[in-house]
């Protein structure tokens, strides 16, 4: 099938799990590292996330985990023309997520569980904008439900791992001269996750986890004839690169400095470069230069600080390197840079079998520009603000 040139910008902008980020794969699901900026997420295992980070992690669960989580992002991500025409202003706003996992200790040795999420998707409004026949309202939804089984091998390492089930529901809403038209379709998609762990001692840890690339096909018309520009020039959009996930890989790092006090890092690298050869034209000359895309690169530091028995507090940085050459020469449907965030939360135990956990992150994202004579323009400054909420119940 034809793949959906909104369908790109959506992914660019909300594809994680883990995230995560200037692809954009986000990390963002709700859950506790969601405060710790994604610092140490193939490592934590606290809880039963860790399916989504590094399945490996069940096997330091004990029991029956159950984590549910919830989330709203907002994003405030402008678009403004070169060219003076009407531009859309702010094309994200408010979006919601939510996620569930469970993981089962059958014995000593071996854990199975299973995850719940959305991992990326976004309602995204550019209203009536000089290029409401291209792009006016679009909605992706999408779910992937993955299980997972883990194995100890001795009392150093352990392995995991499963396949992604993804569905995804595209709808996107167009201008013509007859009215607005709408277009809807969906999807399935199959991905892997391959997680190892490495415990050195009882306060060290290392996590390395590997995720296979996702890819949706969407079936939605991709070439549009803006007549109410001059010239009234044909618009195609790059597809390879707007609707493909890359493979990644992460490794976490988690040391346990005091009783009160834990570091965890992070360094990860996204394979964007698969698809670089991706471009835009427009009146059937590119518009956007070859080999463009290259491969990105992830950094994150945060701390842990058990304040009391039943409080822990958590901090955390991360930069995520742009998958774009130069800023300069981006894609209208996929708006990304060099981004950072910042997170903060907190986890309270309110009983031996359960606690409430919270988390605020910031991310800022470079600007960048869309060279394009019909449509150029600029994304200045564009951020996400994540707000979460979490909950966690061993039986």
């Amino acid at each position: 099938m034809k793949k959906s040139l909104l369908t790109g910008f959506t992914i660019s902008l909300l594809y994680c799990p883990f995230t995560q980020a200037s692809g954009l794969y986000l990390y963002e699901v709700g859950t506790e590292d969601v405060g710790l900026a994604g610092a140490g997420q193939a490592a934590r295992a606290q809880d039963a996330a860790t399916i989504v980070s590094n399945p490996a992690g069940m096997t330091r669960l004990k029991g029956n985990n159950l984590t549910m989580a919830g989330q709203a992002l907002y994003g405030d991500v402008n678009y403004s023309l070169d060219n003076g025409g009407k531009s859309p202003g702010n094309v994200v706003g408010w979006f919601p997520g939510a996620s569930t996992f469970y993981s089962h200790q059958v014995d000593d040795r071996l854990s199975v569980g299973a995850g719940l999420y959305g991992n990326y998707g976004l309602g995204l409004h550019f209203g009536d904008w000089a290029g409401s026949q291209l792009i006016k309202d679009s909605t992706l939804l999408a779910l992937t439900f993955q299980p997972v089984v883990a194995y100890k091998i001795n009392d150093h390492w352990s392995v995991g791992g499963g396949p992604g089930i993804n569905y995804g529901l595209f709808s996107l809403n167009r201008s013509t001269d007859n009215g607005d038209q709408k277009t809807d379709d969906h999807d399935w998609a199959l991905n892997g996750k391959l997680g190892i762990l490495y415990e050195l001692d009882k306060d060290t840890r290392f996590g390395l986890t590997y995720t296979s690339k996702t890819q949706y096909h969407f079936d939605v018309k991709t070439d549009v004839i803006l007549n109410r520009l001059p010239g009234s020039p044909t618009y195609s959009l790059p597809l390879s690169a707007a609707v493909n996930t890359p493979q990644q890989l992460m490794l976490s790092a988690y040391y346990q400095l005091s009783a009160q006090w834990a570091v965890l890092g992070d360094l990860g690298w996204q394979d964007w470069s698969e698809y670089s050869t991706s471009e835009t034209s427009v009146a059937g000359q590119s518009a956007q230069s070859q080999q463009r895309l290259q491969d990105t690169y992830h950094v994150a530091a945060g701390v842990q600080y058990q304040a009391t028995d039943d409080l822990r507090l958590n901090t955390g940085v991360a930069f995520d390197s742009s998958f774009y050459k130069n800023q300069s020469d981006t894609s209208l449907t996929m708006p990304s840079g060099d981004a950072w965030r910042w997170g903060v939360g907190a986890n309270y135990q309110l009983d031996p079998q359960s606690s409430l956990g919270t988390a605020f992150e910031y991310m800022k994202m470079e600007s960048s520009t869309v060279q394009n004579a019909a449509l150029g323009g600029t994304y200045d400054d564009p951020a996400l603000y994540f707000f979460t909420i979490n909950y966690n119940y061993r039986f």
